[in-house]
């Protein structure tokens, strides 16, 4: 690079930081990770602007900030793809009913998993369920995660539905954070319509979708086909709608029987297909020839105290990119922790260190719909990034209960630091 490149390039940045390896997560880099060291990584107007060699930059003449990343690595931003951050009430009750021996579908076959979310959930204002879920969001924030996808389901109501998105929405306004929607009205049967699944389906379809696309509350559409919830019909009903409405797809499919759910999602051109234990050829097949991501939910399976495992290996074969996820909700998987996801998703799943780090930034931005956008460390892309005091990448798939994190970068600002104390998370 001569000068005058040298100098253009410092002046695409209004912030750089130097003496940092950068785990790119770049799928045209070979090394592992992504990773490149000597290298200095620039941001301007919220955008990557800038990764060039450092020994080849002359300083002098950059009139912008400087951060010293004293040799800590620079990831991107975590994305955690798959939650139910917005909910009323708690279910600590039933979590103690399963430690006596009750099952998932036993309790909620009394009333209870779901639906007792839906009592307290229909119960709470927009600014109630704001205010439950900050501890859950800002849990989340400090441990890098930069992009979070809220579902609904916990309202089943058009009114209610519409009120948790509005929340959902909210939060993304009060905190320095990306939050991607899924109406998941199509997450249980409420009690006034039992007997009549279809019914509701008709309203989810014709009422709740055009609602949601209307007034620009949902991104993507998600539903629950397994036993205890709606069928593949019913669900291919709902992605149908989806399309006409121009929403993402995503599908609750496999968790705890095979109903090819994620095979019928993935010809519906969905983003990703979620938890899929129970997943099976065909629908490995059909998720890699239309590109559905697989998210794997660690947390879920963990609590549930569940045996069958993910198709990991499978999926490996076939080429079907693996996302990462805590399902963060509260009867199956209460754990605001991303990171603890990350060694869950090694540990429990049989994940490489890399394949867990790629399932929480470049494959959870594709079940996102975003992969143009996040996940990866590359020139255009948005500058959320965070900066962590390790000796490697695998560091943080390997261990924790301490936080590594030395800064969150948000739209290029540092947001959080855990070093010389804090900044103030909201924006």
């Amino acid at each position: 690079m001569n000068d005058t490149a040298n100098t253009i390039a410092l002046n695409r940045c209004d912030r750089i930081w130097l003496n940092a390896r950068l785990a790119t997560f770049d799928p045209d880099r070979a090394e592992p990770y992504g990773a490149l060291t000597g290298h200095l990584i620039g941001v301007k107007d919220g955008l990557i602007s800038l990764i060039a060699l450092q020994d080849q930059a002359d300083l002098s003449a950059f009139n912008g900030e400087i951060i010293d990343a004293a040799g800590g690595w620079i990831t991107p931003g975590l994305i955690d793809c798959h939650t139910h951050l917005v909910f009323g009430g708690n279910r600590v009750n039933e979590a103690e009913m399963r430690l006596n021996g009750a099952s998932y579908e036993e309790i909620a076959r009394q009333g209870g998993g779901i639906l007792s979310t839906v009592t307290a959930t229909r119960a709470a204002s927009v600014d109630e369920l704001v205010a439950m879920a900050r501890p859950r969001m800002e849990a989340l924030i400090r441990e890098g995660v930069t992009t979070i996808e809220i579902k609904s389901g916990y309202g089943l109501t058009t009114e209610s539905e519409l009120k948790m998105l509005q929340a959902a929405r909210r939060l993304g306004e009060i905190y320095p954070v990306r939050i991607s929607t899924s109406l998941l009205a199509a997450h249980a049967l409420p009690p006034e319509y039992k007997g009549r699944a279809d019914q509701y389906i008709d309203l989810v379809c014709d009422e709740m979708i055009p609602a949601a696309a209307g007034q620009n509350l949902a991104d993507a559409v998600d539903a629950f086909c397994e036993t205890i919830a709606f069928s593949p019909e019913q669900c291919a009903r709902v992605f149908a709608a989806a399309n006409q409405a121009g929403l993402g797809i995503k599908c609750h499919a496999e968790q705890l029987s095979n109903l090819h759910g994620a095979e019928m999602a993935a010809g519906f051109g969905a983003w990703s297909a979620e938890h899929l234990e129970y997943l099976d050829q065909a629908g490995i097949d059909a998720m890699a020839k239309h590109g559905t991501v697989a998210t794997l939910l660690p947390g879920a399976f963990y609590y549930l105290r569940e045996t069958q495992r993910p198709p990991v290996e499978t999926l490996r074969r076939a080429g079907v990119p693996i996302a990462i996820a805590s399902d963060l909700n509260p009867g199956s998987s209460p754990i605001a922790s991303l990171q603890l996801m990350l060694n869950m998703a090694c540990t429990l799943f049989a994940l490489n260190p890399e394949e867990a780090l790629a399932g929480v930034t470049r494959h959870a931005a594709r079940a996102l719909g975003q992969s143009d956008q996040l996940g990866q460390l590359r020139v255009g892309m948005r500058a959320d990034m965070v900066l962590w005091d390790i000796q490697r990448p695998a560091q943080l798939a390997c261990q924790f209960g301490t936080n590594p994190i030395r800064q969150r970068i948000f739209d290029g600002e540092v947001t959080f630091t855990n070093r010389g104390g804090s900044t103030d998370l909201r924006r």
